[in-house]
């Protein structure tokens, strides 16, 4: 059972206007606007192919979506058959503009067809403004691709577009409004005339408001989360994509372009950095394989755009994403994504996980620590442990999280970062981080990590301050790995196949394997091991060395 106290340490961080906009978007009961669509533009310019995905729709009304495969005539268009982000996701349309897509022609045009007929305006899932509104730009998208429209396309996107308008997502904010704004500024560039120029200035106007605080000042997107900042970083392209192809509503849209554009450059500098050697995003709050462009896509699509690749400079040694609060670290064969970040946004921390102080490390192109990644959503218990501290390699203390995550996308008490704090030396490199997530615990302890680099390997500190605390620092090894005791349980082997990797050494504290699972995409779920360190008197130590 949730207490009040919980409730209260949630819903006190929201925004006034989200609790009046709730209630108002639960009671406001528009009617669909079916007046005739607005005159397409003619004036357009041919535009760069957008960021592809993986195909996702390769034989007739069959969706391959996060994990699952389903036939239409099995699950329909809505309904309890399936999870609900596997719905919205059905509603997208993505396949249309995927890997391959002109070669599914004739399936996406039966596809659209049978979604106009089966989505009457204003009914169900595909009519809720988060799906509705990434539809609109697949759509738009896959006709300024060359591909023909019926009548009653047409009809539906200005249908689709106008519905949008009167169900703006204010009450969520984030990437929810964001992509709400997105989509009518790409419709209203997409039409023509008086009503598509409202849909421009509606949307211009929210992107405008809110990229200054989506976006910071280091690149990132403000949920930190790779996962949603390389969505957030197709969102800009496809808009620049959008303005540029529509050169005749230039003046009208000017200053949004000139916002996003000055954003690219640090976005993709931040997307690089949290990215690990084989391309893999960093597993720091819900991230996961798959949902996303693959990065290739996003600085294909940048290049072609005007936008100078972005190249992190390992000679640096340390890259500090101070307005996110994460730190990557080049140190010889090894690159460690450092988290010292606050869960989020205060009033919009629905994707964060308990991770704070956590981190990730590859050794010679291959992860060797990982986080617990994401494979659902929804509030079951899978979700409840891929958010919990439990699922990250950092120290949980007195068997709690350090923030207090809930239900599927809540956050009641939350964990303050200190830091981080650099020392940068001819010979290695030391990274320190404090939080205060269980300092409303006896004592009020507060965890305080310190990772040192040199060529040699890592060595961690963890100190929690009220020595009596029960505490575990956990290092969750990546699927394929082997974890073994060397001698006694102060020295552990970490091994891929018959070859070693690395050794640990525990140096103060005792150490256990442990079973553990890594979730590198939706829909799974991967056994791995983890090593326990239970701190002694408020500490543990553990040095890692490189196997040559």
């Amino acid at each position: 059972m949730t207490g009040l106290g919980t409730y209260w340490r949630t819903v006190r961080h929201l925004k006034p206007g989200q609790l009046v906009d709730r209630v108002a978007f639960r009671l406001r009961r528009p009617s669909p606007d079916l007046r005739p669509a607005p005159p397409r533009r003619t004036a357009m310019t041919e535009w760069q192919v957008p960021a592809r995905r993986a195909p996702s729709l390769e034989a007739p009304m069959t969706f391959d979506l996060l994990g699952e495969r389903h036939a239409l005539a099995d699950v329909g268009w809505d309904g309890p058959g399936v999870a609900r982000l596997w719905r919205y996701h059905q509603h997208y349309f993505d396949d249309l503009n995927a890997l391959g897509a002109a070669q599914r022609h004739a399936l996406h045009v039966a596809l659209i067809d049978r979604w106009l007929a089966d989505n009457p305006p204003s009914r169900g899932a595909g009519w809720e403004p988060y799906p509705l509104s990434l539809r609109i730009v697949n759509w738009i998208k896959w006709l300024r691709a060359g591909n023909d429209a019926s009548a009653a396309m047409i009809a539906s996107l200005a249908a689709q577009a106008r519905w949008l308008t009167r169900r703006l997502e204010t009450h969520l904010l984030g990437n929810h409004l964001f992509a709400n704004a997105k989509a009518l500024v790409v419709a209203g560039l997409f039409f023509d005339g008086a009503e598509a120029a409202a849909w421009r200035r509606t949307g211009s106007r929210i992107l405008l408001r809110e990229l200054p605080e989506q976006i910071l000042a280091d690149g990132g997107q403000f949920e930190r989360s790779p996962m949603y900042h390389a969505l957030a970083l197709e969102d800009v392209l496809d808009l620049l994509n959008a303005i540029a192809a529509a050169p005749s509503a230039a003046a009208e849209v000017g200053d949004l372009q000139r916002e996003l554009a000055a954003r690219v450059p640090s976005m993709l500098l931040w997307l690089r950095a949290m990215t690990h050697p084989d391309g893999t995003l960093g597993r720091f709050n819900d991230c996961a394989d798959g949902v996303a462009p693959p990065n290739s896509e996003l600085f294909r699509l940048a290049a072609e755009l005007g936008f100078a690749a972005a190249a992190v400079d390992e000679a640096q040694g340390v890259l500090v994403l101070r307005d996110s609060g994460y730190v990557r670290v080049d140190s010889g064969a090894v690159v460690a994504l450092l988290d010292v970040a606050p869960v989020g946004p205060d009033y919009l921390p629905g994707h964060a996980h308990a991770d704070t102080l956590s981190f990730e490390l590859s050794l010679a192109g291959r992860r060797l620590v990982v986080n617990g990644g994401t494979s659902c959503y929804g509030d079951g218990p899978q979700r409840q442990r891929e958010r919990s501290t439990a699922a990250h390699s950092t120290v949980e203390v007195e068997g709690g999280n350090s923030s207090e995550v809930w239900a599927g996308f809540r956050v009641g008490r939350r964990a303050r970062p200190g830091g981080p704090r650099i020392e940068h030396r001819s010979d290695s490199i030391s990274v320190e981080g404090t939080h205060d997530g269980y300092s409303h615990l006896a004592g009020r302890p507060l965890h305080r990590r310190r990772w040192q680099f040199d060529g040699a390997g890592l060595v961690v500190e963890d100190d929690v301050s009220h020595a009596g605390t029960s505490a575990l620092a956990r290092f969750h090894l990546a699927p394929g790995l082997t974890l073994t005791p060397v001698g006694d349980e102060s020295h552990w082997r970490i091994a891929a196949g018959a070859s070693v990797v690395a050794e640990v050494a525990i140096v103060a504290g005792r150490g256990r394997a442990e079973a553990s699972f890594h979730s590198p995409r939706f829909g799974a779920v991967e056994a791995t091991s983890c090593l326990a360190v239970a701190l002694e008197r408020g500490r543990a130590t553990t040095r890692w060395t490189w196997a040559r």
